[in-house]
């Protein structure tokens, strides 16, 4: 035993005089290529002295690395994410002037715009060395992926016998999108789970699942979570008793709705046993808590802090750096796709200037290695449910298309992130079972606004007899990357100051949740009717109804309760879509039930407007600015996915299917009871104050 503990100690004494051999050899290299940066003094050294130079203040940042670094990440806990990430460069930079410092020769300098270079190549080449030595050594890797963890580890109670579960969203990936990448071989970490042509045997078992009429993440995110998305009609929406617009991606918003979804399930949570929730709009219960974003706008404090995240993350000088660089290559990345479209003139296409890349790059890169270093963190200190939504497929085929090159590259990296998970969870303290699901699909297929040149608000208010601009105005994208953006900068800003008001109250809200929109009339406190709508603007329901980018409407009727309208003259009483799908037919199976549960909620638009729909290819329009959307019914935005592991038991039985975020809720705390027992559900001390 004791020569086992002296060769693992020798093994790292190894490891560390390599690397800092390596540093000392870059630290030369930068010196002769950078002109602002000098090893030796104004009247010159000898080669001995310049080595000397090197090899002290490569240890020099070493171990201010390893030892000032981390300190200075605790006092920067309240600086937000972004934030953070861009002091990682300076900070990095003024570790490298105080090293030099060191040197009691005093022979070192370098401008200060030139150490934040050399630190930044220094701890990457640092971290890269460590990295390449311990490959083959089991033990310096565990070492490595426990440094990721939050070191309450050492001070927390120990795991529960039991596994621990994690639940992995891959944001807006349907069930056919994530099939084809698998046969591609772009996900092979999914292949070999699937046993796709390896010849081995399965582990896991993919089920496709039915979104509510509401395809979106707010309302899926909310059913699965917290057991209920009742009254969520859509993306965002005008509520009449409160004359306020509720938008699923906004802070405040995100705090009712998970507020009202506790009440109406009559617990906490999926994640009040022991869980963590990371990247999310909701918090499913959690204690801990990173990039939620319905804790956004309360008071900085223990529980949102995300020191679970950002600390376990950022403690680290090269993850910074490397997320840091791997930000700027991927908005390089995003302009040159953007050009090369435009070059080409490929069709459909969306703006994608302004602070997309960086949105972009955002999703891709930081919301994903913080999101994952927070979940091999957990598992790290055994926690018993992690739930952590990866958003960047979402934003990236929203604006490039579902099946674009472009979002196949995403599925790629979001691949290689499953397989880190599952190699920290051989390392993890318990045995976890990965279960890997999604809220919803995308569908694709050019906007309402390039097909036909106005927007539905346009459409809207040429019904209702009001004036239309010549130049129809963009309908802002909703997409959930750009508030995740807001809420890591903690920037006070809800929606981007988009307006919903109208200038006069007897004008209609027309808001858009992807290729659904919803019609609401403020001057009327209560949900409108048909025939009430027919009076007050007789033209309006039949020109939405009859025209070709328009599916079917839904309002309420005073004499069947409520009717779908369709093109010419197609009006179906609810009661009787079953046997009459009439406009629906085209949705498929569940439309009617999806349409029926909708009219039911308290909050339901006046008119509630679903795009056209195409079963031959899939495509929708959207009434905003994206090539890929969901939000309503039609095409893959409605059928998810869910992979779990064969050691559960089966979501559905043989031959049932698996419809509503509510029944996934229910599949997943199931999952949870047969791995650690009962799972209590506990209400946090402000939901019972709420």
């Amino acid at each position: 035993m004791r020569g086992v503990r002296w060769r693992r100690v020798a093994s790292q004494v190894g490891r560390s005089v390599a690397v800092w051999a390596v540093s000392t050899v870059t630290l030369l290299l930068l010196a002769g290529i950078l002109p602002d940066f000098r090893l030796r003094s104004a009247d010159g050294d000898s080669a001995t002295d310049i080595a000397v130079t090197a090899a002290v203040g490569a240890g020099a940042f070493g171990l201010l690395s390893a030892v000032v670094w981390p300190l200075l990440v605790r006092l920067l806990l309240l600086v937000p994410a972004l934030v953070l990430g861009l002091l990682v460069f300076f900070l990095n930079g003024a570790l490298l002037l105080l090293a030099l410092r060191l040197n009691p020769a005093e022979r070192g300098a370098a401008a200060p715009e030139t150490a934040v270079v050399v630190a930044a190549v220094m701890s990457a080449v640092a971290s890269a060395t460590g990295a390449a030595l311990a490959v083959r050594d089991d033990d310096a890797y565990r070492r490595r992926l426990y440094r990721l963890s939050d070191r309450r580890r050492r001070s927390g109670p120990p795991s529960p016998a039991g596994p621990g579960t994690v639940f992995v969203q891959l944001d807006g990936v349907g069930h056919d999108v994530l099939l084809d990448a698998v046969g591609k071989g772009l996900m092979p970490t999914i292949a070999r789970w699937l046993d796709f042509g390896d010849g081995g045997r399965s582990t896991h078992r993919l089920t496709p699942w039915r979104t509510d009429w509401s395809s979106q993440t707010g309302a899926s995110q909310l059913g699965i979570l917290h057991g209920s998305n009742h009254d969520v009609p859509a993306f965002r929406w005008y509520e009449k008793d409160t004359r306020e617009v509720v938008v699923c991606n906004r802070p405040t918003s995100a705090a009712e709705l998970q507020r009202r979804a506790v009440g109406y399930a009559g617990h906490g949570g999926l994640l009040t046993v022991d869980g963590a929730s990371r990247g999310n709009l909701f918090s499913g219960g959690a204690e801990q808590q990173a990039l939620v974003l319905s804790i956004a706008t309360r008071r900085r404090s223990r529980e949102n802090r995300s020191r679970a995240g950002y600390f376990a993350y950022f403690s680290d000088p090269a993850n910074a750096v490397r997320t840091a660089l791997s930000f700027v290559a991927d908005v390089g990345r995003e302009i040159g796709q953007s050009s090369r479209a435009r070059l080409r003139k490929q069709r459909p296409r969306v703006s994608r200037a302004g602070l997309y890349p960086f949105v972009r790059a955002f999703a891709t890169v930081v919301e994903r290695d913080v999101v994952v270093a927070s979940v091999t963190g957990d598992m790290l200190v055994g926690r018993t449910a992690v739930y952590a939504d990866l958003v960047a497929y979402d934003e990236v085929a929203h604006h490039s298309g579902p099946a674009s090159r472009d979002a196949q590259k995403v599925l790629e990296s979001l691949d290689r992130s499953l397989a880190l998970i599952e190699n920290v969870a051989e390392h993890a303290p318990r045995p976890y079972r990965i279960v890997v699901l999604s809220d919803h699909g995308q569908s694709p297929g050019e906007t309402f606004r390039s097909r036909y040149g106005l927007t539905l608000g346009d459409l809207v208010r040429a019904g209702c007899g009001l004036p239309v601009s010549r130049r129809a105005e963009r309908t802002r994208s909703g997409a959930e990357a750009r508030t995740a953006v807001r809420a890591a900068l903690r920037i006070p800003v809800e929606e981007g100051g988009e307006r919903h008001r109208p200038a006069r109250r007897s004008e209609p809200i027309v808001l858009a949740s992807g290729n659904l929109g919803l019609v609401s009339f403020a001057d009327v406190t209560h949900r409108m009717s048909k025939e009430e709508i027919d009076a007050r603007h007789p033209a309006l329901l039949p020109t939405l109804a009859n025209h070709p980018g328009i599916g079917f409407l839904l309002v309420r009727s005073d004499e069947h309760g409520g009717v779908v309208l369709g093109a010419n003259g197609a009006e179906i009483p609810l009661a009787g879509l079953d046997d009459d799908p009439g406009p629906l037919a085209a949705f498929g199976p569940g439309a009617a039930d999806a349409v029926r549960r909708t009219h039911s909620f308290p909050h339901t638009a006046d008119i509630m407007v679903n795009s056209f729909h195409d079963p031959a290819d899939g495509e929708v329009l959207a009434f905003e600015e994206q090539i890929g959307s969901h939000g309503g019914l039609g095409g893959d935005q409605g059928r998810p996915f869910l992979l779990s592991p064969l050691v559960l038991s089966a979501p559905v039985a043989d031959g049932a299917e698996l419809v509503g975020a509510e029944h996934v809720h229910r599949v997943l705390s199931r999952w949870l009871r047969e791995s650690n027992g009962p799972q209590v559900p506990l209400e946090s001390s402000e939901e019972r104050a709420a």
